[in-house]
């Protein structure tokens, strides 16, 4: 896949097919949710997520979004139950965001997007690394968070305070003793489904799990994220927004859900 691959109008989500052909395959992601017809299924488990903050390790723009990365040479920070069998490590977390309010989460709901989206991305310890985990369809597992601009959620507020240091693309900086439970609402609800990465390779690897119940953020907060820049230092400013993928087709997929709508 190029590294060329963005937002804009000549590199974004309606020509990576070019360099994806999986971009039209059959479970690609986001998607629509429905709740009317996602189905309740009593054989899903309850989310059994432990992290340690520990484990967090630096943060990066890497010119698409910004990642918070983790240690995953131990089972410090794992999640469980749901639809999975078997346990899976987290890796990174990333947010997608719009350039103005209610329109930056990728996922919607009933054709309703929010503000932004938080996805936290693990690997299925079956395999060696994360590596290999992208090759097979249970490789990867995301949770996804909505987030809408309402009042300050102060589990964010570390990692908001830290975007000053990675400003650009390519910019890195450490970021250690974070614990990513305070970005998750207090009701662990989720629907499921099996799709892929939303951004390329777009590899059809992910049990994605999303949260019913949202999370807020400030008005301040949300515009720091904007803050940032697709560019590199040396290059014109480019403000980093809308760094979605619309929703894509479920075809014959089935979206389940842990709770009765």
């Amino acid at each position: 896949m190029s590294h060329q691959w963005g937002y804009g109008q000549d590199n974004g989500p309606a020509h990576w097919h070019k360099d994806c052909p999986i971009a039209n395959g059959e479970r690609q992601s986001p998607i629509d949710i429905q709740h009317t017809l996602a189905k309740y299924d009593s054989s899903l488990k309850p989310l059994d997520i432990t992290y340690d903050p520990s484990a967090a390790k630096s943060i990066v723009n890497n010119g698409h979004s910004f990642n918070v990365e983790f240690d995953d040479s131990a089972d410090k920070c794992v999640l469980e139950g749901g639809p999975l069998e078997g346990t899976y490590k987290l890796i990174q977390f990333h947010i997608h965001w719009g350039s103005c309010e209610g329109q930056g989460s990728e996922h919607t709901v009933d054709g309703v997007k929010y503000d932004a989206e938080l996805h936290l991305v693990h690997w299925n310890t079956k395999y060696e690394s994360f590596g290999e985990a992208v090759k097979h369809p249970d490789g990867l597992a995301v949770v996804g968070v909505f987030l809408k601009v309402g009042s300050a959620c102060p589990g964010i507020q570390k990692v908001v305070d830290a975007l000053d240091s990675i400003q650009h693309k390519g910019k890195r900086a450490a970021f250690t003793n974070f614990d990513p439970m305070g970005l998750l609402p207090a009701s662990r609800h989720f629907w499921t489904y099996l799709g892929s990465l939303t951004t390329p390779p777009l590899l059809e690897c992910v049990t994605w799990i999303v949260l019913k119940d949202i999370v807020h953020v400030s008005k301040e907060q949300m515009d720091k994220i904007r803050s940032l820049c697709f560019n590199d230092e040396n290059e014109p400013q480019c403000a980093m927004v809308d760094n979605w993928r619309p929703c894509q087709p479920l075809k014959s997929r089935e979206v389940r859900a842990s709770f009765i709508s």
